[in-house]
């Protein structure tokens, strides 16, 4: 089996600006690139998980997703060939307008289907998100690992559950999780 970094995008991989759907505002935040790379060096697919609810309320199209996140991967490999996100998932609900749905973060769907593609074994995986419905998508996931950065809109005083790990940023939260392997 495989296994895996699960990755929130906005606020852990980029800039939070709220919203992100114009791909020329996208801003990757310090070191990501070297996260992604040391991700692959220690043998696990990166997988970018988010949601993406400007689908429903009808702020933005589905395709200016997938332009965010070639820009996200351009501009990830203008710094090396080896920082590669491995898959994108989004969940495009939002509860009060689609009603209820298995993708939507703090609920695994996301991770779960992630795992299911890849023939990823979630027990030898781990979830990093800047805000605690990543944390606890990734705990109901049955992840390895969860870790919270501060790099985004979370409220770091919500991690107060031990097996949280807190990082200054996603190449700190990846060393963190792989030094417990």
């Amino acid at each position: 089996m495989n296994k895996a970094f699960f990755l929130d995008r906005d606020g852990t991989i980029n800039v939070e600006i709220g919203y992100l759907h114009e791909a020329e505002k996208t801003q990757l935040l310090p070191r990501v690139a070297e996260a992604i790379e040391l991700i692959h060096r220690a043998g696990y697919l990166a997988i970018v998980v988010t949601n993406q609810s400007g689908v429903a309320k009808k702020m933005y199209p589905v395709d200016n997703i997938h332009e965010v996140h070639a820009r996200i991967q351009r501009d990830l490999l203008a710094f090396s060939p080896q920082a590669v996100i491995d898959a994108w998932y989004y969940c495009p609900h939002d509860p009060k307008i689609t009603g209820e749905c298995s993708c939507r973060k703090p609920l695994p769907g996301m991770l779960v289907k992630a795992a299911a593609d890849f023939g990823v074994d979630p027990g030898e995986s781990f979830m990093i998100g800047d805000r605690m419905s990543d944390v606890n998508a990734g705990i109901s996931a049955g992840c390895a690992g969860v870790c919270m950065v501060t790099t985004g809109d979370g409220n770091i005083q919500d991690a107060d559950d031990a097996s949280v790990v807190l990082a200054p940023d996603l190449y700190s939260a990846v060393e963190k999780l792989l030094k417990t392997r």
